[in-house]
């Protein structure tokens, strides 16, 4: 790992809150803190699943003696990004039923009766679980401001809104964990055509895809502005490179490890005599 490692990536791959945030400004293909090359990192993923395994299940354990605490992963990013990828090959490390995974998709007719954090707060992990969020309550202020779905004004009041439910989660055990998937709009074209030009890719394609792209530059402002109004000490925004698969992967396990290794969640203690319960089964063995 390099030198810069040794800040740990949380430091590395921080925005600055309430600094302004040029996109364009940060490549898509670096690999900061990435062991020496893709074959070194995907070796290192693959130890550092153990370790995430075993801190999951403290937490986890930790969870059903009361510990409240739990972590939510959100994983943000413009369309073949890597959300879903993400998921897969990361998440895909954790035993699942301590694990709660919420795909957000344009709202139903009941939740759009309700405020736009109504159908967040019923997706979140309860205490000792790890949330994931592919896409999140971020898409009410980057596809609404985009496809003009709210007036401005709205669009600026949400801002708020999701810093004061940010707040909350944080102050009831919630670690926060906001990843952008900071990919380029070549790479994104790329991995377009490989949907289209792969028979078993193409489930993966919609013809809108080609409509959003010529929205590339709004996304970006929207982007822009939700990382810049919407990080805190509490809930930081993390801008991942994303052009490499194999870097994204291996920033985002390293996150997870560093956030659980921060937690330390402990086993919870038995309330029952070991002793005696190891003689009373060695009686009936």
């Amino acid at each position: 790992m390099s030198k810069q490692g040794a800040k740990g990536l949380r430091e590395v791959l921080r925005l600055p809150p309430g600094e302004g945030v040029d996109l364009a400004s940060y490549d898509t293909r670096a690999t900061p803190c990435a062991p020496n090359g893709k074959d070194a990192a995907l070796a290192d993923s693959a130890r550092m699943g153990k370790r995430l395994g075993r801190l999951q299940e403290r937490l986890w354990a930790a969870g059903t003696a009361g510990d409240r605490r739990r972590v939510l992963l959100v994983l943000q990013g413009m369309d073949t990004s890597g959300k879903g990828g993400t998921v897969k090959h990361v998440v895909g490390q954790f035993n699942p039923s301590g694990c709660r995974i919420k795909a957000f998709e344009a709202p139903t007719e009941e939740e759009r009766e309700h405020d736009f954090l109504y159908r967040v707060r019923r997706a979140l992990p309860e205490p000792g679980e790890i949330g994931i969020f592919d896409r999140s309550h971020y898409e009410d202020v980057l596809i609404a401001r985009v496809r003009h779905l709210a007036v401005p004004a709205e669009i600026g009041s949400r801002y708020g809104r999701i810093n004061d439910f940010e707040r909350s989660l944080a102050e009831d055990g919630v670690t926060l964990v906001k990843c952008f998937l900071h990919i380029s709009y070549d790479e994104q074209g790329r991995r377009l055509l490989r949907r289209l030009d792969r028979p078993g890719k193409r489930w993966k394609f919609n013809p809108g895809d080609i409509d959003e792209r010529a929205l590339w530059p709004a996304y970006q402002e929207a982007y822009e502005a939700a990382l810049e109004h919407c990080a805190a000490p509490h809930a930081p925004w993390y801008l991942i490179p994303a052009d490499r698969k194999w870097y994204r992967n291996w920033a985002v396990s390293r996150l997870l490890l560093e956030h659980l290794k921060a937690l330390d969640p402990r086993y919870p203690k038995g309330d029952f005599d070991v002793a005696e319960c190891r003689e009373r089964l060695l009686k009936r063995t």
